[in-house]
């Protein structure tokens, strides 16, 4: 019978490089992270929901890039699985982008926000439950752990923002990937510096901050980079 990837050891997993135990070690941040915003308000909740978009935004660009692919070519059903999780992905970028206009404090933002919790909990049992352990039954330990490694580097140099009206899939979630990640690890230090300052200088870097979001989204809407080839994995 197959089992949870969240009720393996990180040996059964295939090691501590093998994309299994990459995945799962997310998925446990990713749920820190959710318990510690529920308590939170003000700067110190938008800190830890920069920190979340860290985590989730590549996590997810890193399976749409390097997994899923290998997910259809070697499952029978990797399509259906993998359109399954991609429609939650593009859930969350759309959620993610209404988050970014309401105030923290505000009871609207903590609504959405439970929405967004819902969701990405909803994708992470998908994942862990269904579609990685079956992956796991195809595959050798050695081909996960050489997945882990190209899955890592992807991660490691992704965009942190939603990017809604990009495509989930090729071609347009690749030509997206390098304009869109210099303009979204800029924003994230400036926001982040503009969050411990005050005055013009606070006002000053969120300028600038607002300035790289008009250009990423201005990016995010050439033609090439909406295209992928299912409809269900990006907006109109």
């Amino acid at each position: 019978m197959t089992r949870s990837i969240a009720d393996q050891t990180e040996s059964q997993l295939g090691g501590s490089r093998s994309v299994l135990v990459r995945q799962k070690r997310d998925h446990i941040e990713l749920d820190r992270l959710l318990h510690a915003i529920d308590k939170s308000a003000g700067a110190q909740r938008q800190d830890l929901i920069n920190s979340l978009c860290q985590l989730v935004f590549p996590h997810a660009f890193a399976e749409e890039s390097v997994l899923w692919p290998i997910v259809r070519a070697e499952l029978p059903d990797g399509e259906a699985l993998t359109l399954q999780i991609e429609r939650e992905h593009q859930e969350i970028n759309e959620l993610f982008t209404e988050l970014e206009t309401l105030d923290p404090n505000a009871p609207q933002h903590r609504e959405l926000f439970d929405r967004i919790a819902t969701v990405l909990r909803e994708d992470v049992r998908d994942e862990e439950d269904v579609l990685l352990p079956k992956l796991q039954d195809k595959v050798s330990p050695k081909q996960l752990r050489q997945i882990g490694m190209q899955w890592e580097v992807v991660r490691r140099t992704a965009p942190t923002r939603p990017h809604p009206v990009v495509a989930r899939r090729p071609p347009g979630n690749v030509l997206a990937a390098l304009p869109l990640t210099i303009l979204d690890r800029s924003r994230d230090q400036l926001d982040r510096a503009s969050r411990r300052t005050h005055g013009s200088t606070s006002a000053r870097l969120r300028t600038v901050s607002g300035a790289l979001a008009g250009a990423a989204g201005r990016i995010e809407h050439l033609p090439l980079l909406t295209r992928g080839d299912r409809a269900e994995t990006h907006r109109e």
